[in-house]
């Protein structure tokens, strides 16, 4: 706990109105979108950063007295990644959200960390480009937020994730030491890419301040198609048939029978409920390969046993689907007091095993579960509705959980995909990652962060 001297001296770094240290507010910063049955802890303070000045002199205090000090975009993070196990200082970007140069020529834009994803995406593309990451949730999450977990998103088969779409990176290490990483071209062979590093670290080797974003053209055109199958092996065929036919479409995803009836119930979006699993295509491209991608398409998912297929052309048409797709986990969330989203990728040869599998161990544990994902590279998001609050049902789901990821490990997959490690999944990757790769992944975060002051008590134990 900070001691009230120490408050002072962070109000002398900066201003009054930028730091909360009042128990309510702290409160609200206890959590971010993780759930948890164990009560969280309260930071010391919140800290309103305006600019990376503030930052490194936050970063230099935090250093000198071995204070913890965890950064936060919009708390959107699903494995606790925001949270405060140790106290200590957050330190909030929510007003470091400008964009500070939009090149359309260069085809890049240089940002601070709490721009919202949403925000970048229009902007770009009412300029003819695009940038493809799309978490579910881009039109709150912040930017800092998707380099620190290198979100993905239904894009990721064709077009990356955010790891393919950072050029260089402005970063404040634990002792205040600002510092460039990566080049502001498109390629770039000097020395160790040390921004490729920082992407994915939670947070936890040092802090962005500023990023350039390499952009790309935005296709001319798009198209969802929509199939219904009846049984999961059907969808995986449908998968596999679409790429046999050469098409590369920007998502793959699905909705499994539950998560489909469960969006009917909550937010009715004309979809059809008594199929076992539908499957969005999208295509995109060029305006005059449309019909021909959509015949390849529709000819893939016939030829794998769809019973009934749409298709969607117009704007408000793709824009109504995909609604009815990224409100699967607030419908989730309307089946009981708590939802909890994971996130688990295997090789697409193994879906159908993986989603069969997980059905059954969540009806062993007798839990409710919706499935949606990313089927082209096989992510998959089982969603499961419990009351955190009855420990025997906790207690089952987090057998369940522990089942889930074995069987994601055996059929060669992993346990994270896109959500990152956080809290929530430290006690599993011992399992995942030999004893060589986490020794030297400590001693990076150990070089970086010798104190280990920047968000502590995530991804490694110790």
């Amino acid at each position: 706990m900070l001691l009230k001297n120490s408050i002072e001296n962070i109000r002398d770094i900066v201003k009054k109105a930028d730091i909360l240290t009042d128990e309510a507010e702290l409160y609200c910063y206890a959590e971010d979108s993780s759930n948890n049955h164990v009560s969280a802890k309260k930071p010391d303070a919140v800290v309103f950063a305006e600019s990376i000045e503030d930052v490194r002199d936050v970063l230099r205090y935090a250093a000198k007295n071995k204070i913890p000090l965890i950064p936060r975009g919009a708390g959107t993070n699903m494995v606790g990644a925001c949270t405060c196990p140790n106290g200590g200082i957050v330190l909030n970007f929510s007003r470091m959200n400008k964009i500070l140069d939009f090149n359309p020529v260069n085809m890049t834009m240089k940002v601070q960390p709490g721009v919202i994803l949403g925000d970048i995406k229009k902007l770009a593309e009412e300029n003819g480009l695009f940038y493809p990451p799309d978490p579910s949730n881009f039109k709150v999450s912040t930017i800092g937020g998707s380099i620190a977990q290198s979100s993905g998103g239904a894009c990721a088969f064709k077009y990356g994730t955010t790891k393919d779409y950072i050029l260089n990176l402005t970063v404040v290490l634990a002792d205040g030491t600002i510092m460039k990483l990566g080049a502001n071209t498109i390629k770039d062979a000097v020395g160790y890419h040390l921004n490729q590093l920082i992407i994915g670290s939670e947070g936890t080797l040092a802090i962005v301040v500023e990023a350039e974003l390499k952009l790309i053209p935005k296709p001319e055109a798009k198209r969802t198609v929509l199939g219904y199958f009846d049984s999961i092996e059907a969808v995986v065929e449908g998968v596999n048939n679409v790429i046999k036919n050469k098409i590369f479409p920007a998502t793959i995803d699905f909705m499994d029978k539950n998560s489909i009836m469960t969006v009917e119930q909550f937010f009715p979006s004309g979809l059809i409920t008594d199929k076992e699993a539908m499957l969005l295509v999208d295509i995109d491209g060029f305006e005059v390969s449309m019909n021909y991608q959509q015949a390849l398409v529709m000819d893939a998912l016939e030829k794998a046993g769809a019973s009934f297929i749409k298709v969607a052309v117009t704007d408000e048409e793709i824009e109504n689907i995909w609604t009815a797709r990224r409100a699967s986990f607030a419908a989730t969330a309307k089946l009981a007091p708590d939802v909890l989203s994971d996130d688990i990728i295997v090789p697409r040869t193994n879906i159908a095993k993986m989603v069969r599998g997980c059905r059954d161990i969540c009806d062993k544990y007798n839990l409710k579960v919706c499935m949606v994902g990313h089927l082209g590279d096989g992510n998959l998001h089982p969603q499961a509705a419990l009351n955190l609050e009855n420990e025997d049902e906790f207690k089952r789901y987090f057998l369940a959980k522990g089942e889930i990821y074995n069987l994601a490990v055996s059929l060669g997959g992993t346990i994270s995909a896109e959500h990152g490690v956080g809290v929530e999944k430290i006690e599993y990757i011992d399992n995942i990652i030999d004893n060589t790769t986490i020794e030297y992944m400590k001693q990076v975060k150990k070089i970086f962060d010798p104190n280990n002051i920047l968000n502590p008590g995530k991804i490694f134990r110790k």
